[in-house]
C-alpha cells in the first residue's frame, strides 16, 4: 500500500469542495476581486481550471516518457489566463468541473510504474509523478482560499496543513529568512514542533494553519505572534509587529523526495 489512494481520495474531497464555492459564485461575484493582487475570482478560477490541464500534461510525460511541458512558458500561462478571466460563472464552473474530469481521469488510468518517472514543472529540480498530487492539492487548497468567498485557513483539513508546512521545510532557503526559529503549537497539546537554525531574525510561533496562512502569504499574521528571545512561548508574549514572512517554497518540489510512492507523505 502506498500514500497514492490516500492523496487521490484528498484530491477529490478538496475539487468538491471548489466546485461548491465555485457553483455559489454569480458572474458580479466573479468580476470582483479576490485575495491575489491585480486578480478577479474569474482569473483565480481560470488558473485552477488550467494548472488540472497543466498536471494532464506532466501525467502524460510520465505515461509516455516523451517530455511534455506543464505549460508553454510563463508568459503563454499569464496570456491564457487573461484570455479567459472574464467570461460568465457558469462557463467558469463548467471548465472547472471539465479539467478536474480530465484530471481524475489521468491519475485513474496511469499504469503503476509510470508514478515513479521523472517530470518537472517550469521550475526544476525534476520530481516523480506521484508528487503531482500534492502539487495539485496545494493549487486546490490556497487558491480556494484566494477566492475570498467564504473558504479561509481555518478550513484547510490538518493532513493538507502538515503536509504543506513539511514541505515549507524541506524548501527552506537560510540565506532569505526573516525568522530564526518558528514554533508550532496545538492548541490543545501544546508546542507540536520546533523548526530552529532557519536563518536571522525572530521567532515566531502559531497555530499550525495560523502559520501556514502566514507563510503562504494568505493572511497577515492572525494567530501568529513573536516569541521573545531565549524564552519559550507564552500566551502572554508581547504583541509586536511580525517581520514579513520568508520567501515560500522557492521550489515546486523538494529535491529528496523519494523515487517510488512512499507509504506516507509526509
Amino acid at each position: 500500500m502506498s500514500v497514492l489512494p490516500v492523496l487521490q481520495a484528498e484530491l477529490a474531497c478538496a475539487t468538491n469542495r471548489l466546485l461548491a464555492t465555485a457553483a455559489s459564485l454569480s458572474d458580479a461575484d466573479i468580476a470582483a476581486p479576490s485575495r491575489l493582487p491585480g486578480w478577479t475570482r474569474g482569473h483565480v478560477l481560470t488558473h485552477v481550471a488550467q494548472n488540472a490541464d497543466s498536471h494532464v500534461n506532466l501525467l502524460t510525460w510520465a505515461r509516455t516518457g516523451v517530455r511534455t511541458p506543464q505549460y508553454a512558458s510563463y508568459a503563454a500561462r499569464a496570456a491564457a489566463v487573461e484570455a479567459t478571466a472574464g467570461q460568465p460563472a457558469a462557463r467558469h464552473l463548467a471548465d472547472l468541473t471539465d479539467s478536474a474530469a480530465r484530471l481524475a481521469a489521468a491519475v485513474r488510468d496511469l499504469p503503476e510504474h509510470a508514478w515513479s518517472a521523472p517530470v518537472e514543472g517550469l521550475r526544476p529540480p525534476v520530481h516523480p509523478a506521484w508528487y503531482i498530487l500534492v502539487r495539485r492539492l496545494r493549487e486546490v487548497g490556497l487558491h480556494h482560499v484566494d477566492l475570498d468567498a467564504g473558504y479561509g485557513p481555518a478550513d484547510w483539513p490538518d493532513p493538507f496543513v502538515r503536509r504543506e508546512l513539511h514541505d515549507c521545510r524541506a524548501c527552506w532557503q537560510h540565506a532569505r529568512s526573516t525568522v530564526s526559529e518558528i514554533v508550532l503549537q496545538h492548541p490543545s497539546a501544546g508546542i507540536a514542533a520546533r523548526w530552529r537554525d532557519l536563518g536571522t531574525g525572530p521567532a515566531v510561533a502559531g497555530a499550525p494553519a495560523d502559520m501556514l496562512a502566514w507563510l503562504t502569504g494568505r493572511s497577515r499574521g492572525e494567530g501568529v505572534t513573536l516569541v521573545p528571545m531565549g524564552q519559550s512561548f507564552t500566551p502572554e508574549a508581547e504583541a509586536r509587529a511580525l517581520p514579513a514572512p520568508p520567501p515560500w517554497l522557492t521550489m515546486p518540489a523538494p529535491a529528496d523526495l523519494p523515487t517510488t510512492p512512499p507509504k506516507d507523505y509526509p
